[in-house]
């Protein structure tokens, strides 16, 4: 054989693999690597998308915090309002309800002052009377109405 056309054999051999080779095997390797990346540019917008959604979802937690913090606090502000005007309530009633009991202790040691007035005077009046019964009884003698007297002094 000629050695031209043995070069001239390989090169249409060859001529024929590279038409087959990019007819029927290049496409599908082709397609392939750019399903591939394709794939792989999808994932990194996802990835950036999520590295974003994640920002955003931690920024909203922590607004969300800060206004349950918020909310927190003035609740807890309002109940302790709340109770120091409970407390506040409680001790105008405790001095009311202390000043009725004091008005109604000094009106009933008031009447029992009056009743006791009254019934020393009815009681001395008694005595008088007692005394001068006994004084109209007895005849007149000095001695005998001064000691009546001292009886009657003894007994007020």
């Amino acid at each position: 054989m000629n050695l031209n056309a043995t070069l001239f054999a390989q090169a249409i051999v060859f001529a024929i693999l590279v038409w087959f080779t990019m007819k029927f095997v290049w496409p599908p390797i082709a397609k392939a690597l750019d399903e591939r990346a394709q794939k792989i540019s999808e994932g990194l917008a996802a990835s950036e998308k999520a590295k974003i959604e994640l920002a955003v979802a931690n920024k909203r937690v922590e607004e969300e915090l800060s206004k349950a913090r918020n909310e927190s606090a003035a609740r807890l502000a309002d109940a302790e309002r709340r109770a120091q005007q409970i407390i506040e309530e409680a001790k105008a009633r405790a001095n009311e309800e202390a000043a009725k009991i004091m008005a109604a202790a000094k009106a009933d040691a008031e009447q029992q002052l009056l009743k006791a007035r009254e019934e020393l005077r009815e009681q001395v009046a008694n005595l008088a009377v007692k005394g001068a019964e006994q004084i109209l009884q007895r005849e007149v003698n000095a001695g005998v109405h001064a000691e009546l007297l001292n009886r009657l002094k003894t007994e007020l």
